[in-house]
């Protein structure tokens, strides 16, 4: 199987949207994350986190946020975009999920 690492773009930071969310709206978002992991547990190589960019080193920063990530498995990018088929991410206006697949490095 091939490795994919998923990346949740928002159009705003991760520490930005979870200072806006009541309690309850946070445990709604996590059921949610929690039905759609259930849902894809085949996939899932590492769920992932959030995420903060703390520095951009080489050249300007790239726009928008990186908001967290996962690694997700399976035999075609095919497999993971249906895995990734109404994922909570989406509910977000303005979300977008861009996903890599990783390579084999030469000689390594």
């Amino acid at each position: 199987m091939k490795k994919y690492l998923v990346l949740y773009r928002a159009p705003i930071a991760a520490s930005e949207q979870l200072s806006k969310v009541t309690p309850e709206q946070a445990k709604q978002g996590m059921d949610l994350w929690r039905a759609w992991g259930k849902k894809a547990a085949a996939a899932i190589v590492d769920v992932g986190s959030p995420l903060e960019r703390v520095a951009s080193l080489g050249g300007s920063a790239s726009p928008g946020h990186v908001g967290g990530f996962s690694v997700l498995q399976g035999d075609s990018v095919e497999d993971v975009k249906r895995q990734l088929e109404g994922h909570p991410h989406f509910k977000m206006p303005g979300a977008s999920i861009e996903v890599f697949e990783f390579l084999s490095m030469p000689g390594m």
